[in-house]
């Protein structure tokens, strides 16, 4: 299965690369996002690791936790999965994840 990353969620991931750096150096960095894309590669290719949503404002979004972020996606044809945002475990979620959805 492909996947599509939202610019949503490019944003977030360059910004994690930058907090990474700028707080553990850049091969931390550089490690942490290889581990996010790797995350994605792996729902890809396993169905039954998706979690979805159960909240009415955000329909058809699954998830997957990669360390301290969570990895929000769709499914947008049986082979090809749109990941629509990266959030970190501290954010206020459902706020932010809305705010993204209908800026998407």
């Amino acid at each position: 299965m492909r996947h599509k990353i939202y610019p949503a969620a490019r944003r977030r991931i360059i910004e994690i690369w930058h907090y990474t750096d700028k707080t553990w150096g850049e091969k931390q960095a550089d490690k942490y996002v290889r581990g996010l894309y790797g995350a994605i590669d792996e729902i890809a290719s396993k169905k039954y690791m998706w979690r979805k949503i159960e909240h009415g404002d955000v329909m058809g979004i699954y998830f997957l936790r990669y360390e301290h972020h969570y990895i929000f996606f769709r499914e947008l044809s049986p082979k090809v999965l749109g990941i629509v945002n990266v959030l970190h475990e501290s954010m206020d979620i459902p706020n932010r994840l809305k705010e993204d959805l209908n800026g998407a």
